[in-house]
């Protein structure tokens, strides 16, 4: 299955401003596999996005269609599309 991930401008350097990646996964895959996907196209992107205990970081949203994802185990559909948001702060 197809599934479209965006991702934010602040990733930019990781992905040499790559900002739309299209992914073909397995059927029944997840968020986790759509990570997957990212960092094997992108490799160190995901520990921008997940932590190391396997959480999506405090400061990062990740939408699924129009709702926040759950978590990473989170099923997506044929022709998802995944937005990872990051806040943005700062002084």
């Amino acid at each position: 299955m197809r599934v479209t991930v965006r991702l934010p401008t602040h990733l930019d350097l990781y992905t040499g401003g790559e900002r739309t990646l299209s992914l073909t996964l397995a059927p029944g895959a997840c968020l986790r596999d759509a990570l997957a996907g990212v960092e094997a196209r992108h490799p160190g992107l995901r520990f921008r996005i997940v932590d190391e205990q396997g959480a999506i970081r405090r400061h990062i949203k990740i939408f699924v269609g129009n709702a926040v994802a759950t978590g990473l185990a989170q099923p997506l559909a044929e022709g998802e599309t995944v937005m990872v948001v990051a806040a943005l702060s700062g002084g």
